[in-house]
């Protein structure tokens, strides 16, 4: 007979969440999450299979956060203006509880390396796939840009974005939206 889960699968996924985003996948032992979940390491790798399978199921919990953001994006009529707010409304959701982790995803793909595993290197990808399929779409609704103008700016828009997550772990709010400022005087 299987043992009942004496946790709330859902509670000890924040706990990790905050946990991954504050030190960075690379840095998070079994042990640390054990810690900070408030579980046993048989618990985690009954439940979620191991650390990776922890973090899956933390990327799945931060892109439900996100989109507290990112639906005003899918639903702008705005252009480049719904992006820019975007942009905003991103800079609040990473300083949220004013301190200074940046993004999730991007402080996870800047941990990557030629040996990461191909799963973790695919959820990261689909991540940042969605975001610029988010700016151009919105940029398509400028009848005056060309399919390759669009391409082109949704990439630069998705680095600035990345840039952004990192930068917001070193400035002030002033600065950072002087960045934003000049992110869009450009386009």
């Amino acid at each position: 007979m299987a043992r009942k889960k004496q946790y709330n699968e859902e509670e000890v996924i924040e706990k990790a969440t905050d946990l991954f985003w504050r030190n960075g996948y690379e840095a998070t032992t079994v042990r640390m999450l054990e810690k900070e979940m408030g579980i046993n390491q048989f618990s985690i790798y009954s439940s979620f299979g191991n650390k990776q399978g922890v973090f899956l199921q933390c990327l799945d919990t931060y892109k439900r956060r996100i989109r507290s953001i990112t639906h005003k994006l899918e639903n702008s009529k705005n252009s480049l203006k719904g992006i820019e707010r975007f942009f905003y409304d991103f800079l609040e959701f990473v300083r949220e509880d004013k301190s200074f982790k940046g993004c999730l995803v991007t402080n996870t793909v800047n941990e990557l390396k030629e040996d990461t595993d191909p799963l973790l290197r695919d959820e990261l990808g689909q991540f940042v796939i969605h975001m610029k399929r988010l700016f151009v779409n919105n940029l398509s609704q400028d009848p005056d840009k060309t399919p390759e103008l669009i391409d082109k700016q949704g990439d630069y828009l998705l680095n600035c974005l990345l840039g952004l997550s990192v930068s917001s772990k070193l400035y002030d709010q002033q600065k950072l939206k002087g960045i934003i400022e000049i992110t869009f005087m450009n386009l």
